[in-house]
C-alpha cells in the first residue's frame, strides 16, 4: 500500500468515526492530558494497522478493536508509571474542544460508572452503546458470543443496582 493511499484512508476513517475514538479515550483517559495522550497513542496503531486491514469486518469494528486494545494496553503501561507522574496544567487541548459544552450528568455519572468497570466490561459497554451486536463484539474482543451476553446483563444489572443507590 502506498503511504498517499494510507494517509487518504486515515483521515477519511479519523473524520468519519472520530466520535468512536473519543468514546474509547473518554473510557480510559480520565484528564486532558491523558486523553490526548491516548488519541496520538490509538491514531498511530490505526496508522501503522492501516496495511493489515482484510475487510473481514466493517470498518467500524475494526477500528473500535484497535482502538480498544490500544486503549487497555496504553492503560497498563500507565498504571506501571502512575507513581512517577506529576500533574501538568495545559491550557487548550484537542478532546476538550470535543467535549459537549452543555454538561449532562447523566453521561457524567454513566462514564464514571463505566471508568471503574474491568476493561472487557468497559469495551463490551462502549460497543454495546454503539449498537454493535453480540457477534460484532465477540470479534472485537475475541470472546464468544455467550460470554458476551453473560457480560453484558451483568453489566446491566450492576449498573442498574448503583443508579438506585446513587439517588
Amino acid at each position: 500500500m502506498k503511504k498517499a493511499q494510507q494517509q487518504h484512508i486515515f483521515e477519511r476513517w479519523l473524520s468519519e468515526h472520530q466520535g468512536l475514538l473519543f468514546k474509547v479515550v473518554r473510557a480510559y483517559a480520565f484528564n486532558d492530558h491523558d486523553r490526548e495522550d491516548l488519541f496520538q497513542e490509538i491514531s498511530l496503531q490505526i496508522w501503522d494497522s492501516i496495511p493489515n486491514f482484510k475487510q473481514q469486518s466493517a470498518v467500524t469494528t475494526w477500528m473500535y478493536r484497535v482502538a480498544l486494545y490500544s486503549a487497555m494496553a496504553w492503560s497498563k503501561k500507565e498504571r506501571k508509571h502512575q507513581d512517577k507522574k506529576q500533574p501538568l496544567h495545559t491550557s487548550e487541548h484537542v478532546l476538550s474542544s470535543n467535549v459537549s459544552q452543555a454538561k449532562d450528568p447523566r453521561l457524567d455519572w454513566l462514564y464514571e460508572q463505566i471508568a471503574n468497570l474491568d476493561e472487557i466490561e468497559r469495551s463490551l459497554t462502549l460497543l454495546l452503546l454503539d449498537g454493535f451486536s453480540y457477534r460484532e463484539m465477540s470479534k472485537a474482543l475475541g470472546i464468544s458470543e455467550s460470554n458476551v451476553g453473560v457480560k453484558i446483563n451483568r453489566i446491566k444489572k450492576h449498573l442498574a443496582s448503583k443508579s438506585f443507590e446513587d439517588r
